[in-house]
């Protein structure tokens, strides 16, 4: 019951944020205002991949070496744009697509960065198909310090309904071995609760995972919009959210109870390592390229999907944004409370810092979250054994929510 009454509330609060402005205040974005952008991540989306996985709602396109091209000269027009507005960015994040299909641009780009910032961590997505010698080298040298490889499965009967082509499982997993301590972090991605997908089959997954010993790896339950799930039912089988929790129970018995530490409700590792949700670590983050979104101090944007608008918009000396939504103070409060719950813990000193009040505006969700187990603590309030299911899906509604305005403008090519 709980986790279904958490489903609800968050799926009402996931779909305000498809509620956009199209006249765009940008004045908010300011490095300037907020102390020269201290604190705020950067996000950096390379929407290109050289296939295209029917489960994936992330804005991306079939490679094409002319437009990549293109779409990197372009990043870094916008990002001037960033830099003129006063912004010193420490903490870099690739998101795709797939961030090392064109290992030369990618390379130069993280140069340009670095001769601009003061650059603390980059953390940077690929594929098993990506993840060779030549480029575990180059990212290497571009001093990566976390990689993500998005495995989804090592079980060939679920790629192939995934639609994945990663190679042979032994090819894939002596790829991993090979990056295996070249990085400060190696984290591996798998999907879980595909249809058709087997709760057998998924252990498998995790115990190969563990045999590895590999430093970490992200869990991510299917997150499909409405839409991209009718798409999937239809070519695949029924997506079937009563048996996640079959799934999310493996996680917590092999990892949770097993060892490795819950970074978020989905991510577990094997000591301190980084992780790939910025919005955890950062209140605030910029999104470059098209598709990605940013909050600015409650301020929701939007960036262009479309290439070619992209494309004339940086052209033009302009901020790439096609939408705005300015938070009312009850959605930022639930919002900030969401991502820290995903974290694990909520520090109510910090909450108080950020709002200039405790989170007792909140008295209804923090007496609901308390009266039923899901956090536990006074000062710092954290997630507990029976909490992690329901916070991971909250976390998965929402993102499902972003999926379905993601959804839209990758259509309407906005």
């Amino acid at each position: 019951m709980i986790p279904e009454l958490v489903s609800f509330v968050t799926r009402r609060e996931g779909r305000k944020f498809r509620r956009l402005n199209p006249t765009v205040d940008d004045s908010f974005i300011s490095g300037e205002k907020l102390g020269g952008g201290a604190g705020i991540s950067l996000y950096v989306h390379i929407p290109f991949c050289r296939s295209l996985c029917p489960f994936c709602c992330f804005n991306r396109y079939l490679f094409r070496e002319d437009l990549a091209r293109r779409y990197f000269t372009d990043l870094k027009k916008e990002l001037d744009l960033y830099i003129g507005r006063g912004f010193d960015f420490s903490s870099i994040y690739f998101g795709g697509g797939t961030p090392t299909v064109l290992m030369d641009e990618l390379a130069g780009f993280i140069g340009y960065l670095r001769a601009r910032f003061n650059v603390r961590e980059i953390s940077l997505e690929t594929t098993p198909r990506e993840l060779t010698a030549e480029n575990i080298g180059l990212l290497q040298q571009a001093g990566v310090n976390r990689l993500s490889v998005g495995v989804q499965s090592f079980e060939e009967p679920v790629l192939k309904t995934m639609g994945r082509v990663n190679g042979p499982a032994d090819e894939v997993k002596g790829r991993l071995l090979a990056a295996e301590g070249r990085f400060d972090t190696l984290n591996v991605d798998f999907v879980f609760n595909f249809p058709g997908q087997t709760v057998a089959q998924f252990e498998a997954d995790v115990a190969a995972f563990k045999v590895l010993g590999i430093d970490q790896a992200t869990f991510y339950p299917l997150m499909a919009s409405p839409h991209k799930q009718d798409a999937l039912e239809r070519r695949f089988n029924r997506v079937d959210n009563s048996r996640e929790r079959q799934f999310y129970d493996v996680i917590l018995r092999e990892l949770y109870h097993g060892g490795y530490k819950a970074s978020t409700a989905w991510c577990f590792s094997r000591g301190q390592h980084m992780i790939d949700e910025y919005i955890i670590e950062y209140d605030d983050y910029i999104g470059i390229g098209a598709g990605s979104v940013s909050i600015v101090r409650g301020n929701f944007y939007v960036n262009s999907f479309s290439l070619d608008r992209y494309h004339d918009l940086t052209g033009a000396g302009r901020l790439p944004i096609i939408g705005w939504r300015r938070l009312s103070e009850k959605e930022n409060l639930r919002y900030y409370l969401l991502t820290k719950l995903f974290g694990m813990k909520l520090d109510t000193a910090e909450f108080h810092r950020r709002f200039g009040n405790g989170p007792g505006k909140l008295w209804a969700e923090m007496a609901f979250l308390k009266t039923f187990g899901i956090v536990s603590g006074d000062g710092t309030l954290r997630v507990t054994d029976k909490g992690m299911y329901p916070v991971s899906v909250m976390m998965r509604d929402f993102f499902a929510a972003l999926n379905t305005l993601r959804e839209y403008c990758i259509e309407q090519q906005i």
